[in-house]
């Protein structure tokens, strides 16, 4: 299957680096009235689900990054 999407993997990595669960980044979704549950979070990291640009804002916050941190392949790889 084709990558849905190119941050996430970056997003698993600060995700981890962070010492922060899927589930615990759900939280901190929901909080912001991001409706998402861990299995779609388990998709976006294994970028087989697209996210839209409210969810990449969300997850930048949620994650205490910038968006442009998300997008830095550098650091991904």
């Amino acid at each position: 299957m084709d990558n849905r999407n190119i941050i996430g993997k970056k997003i698993n990595l600060i995700r981890k680096l962070k010492g922060i669960t899927q589930e615990q980044l759900t939280a901190r979704l929901n909080v912001q009235g991001i409706d998402i549950d861990r299995t779609m979070i388990s998709k976006i990291e294994t970028q087989s689900r697209e996210i839209s640009d409210f969810e990449i804002k969300a997850i930048a916050n949620a994650l205490g990054v910038t968006i442009e941190e998300l997008f830095h392949e550098s650091q991904s790889k």
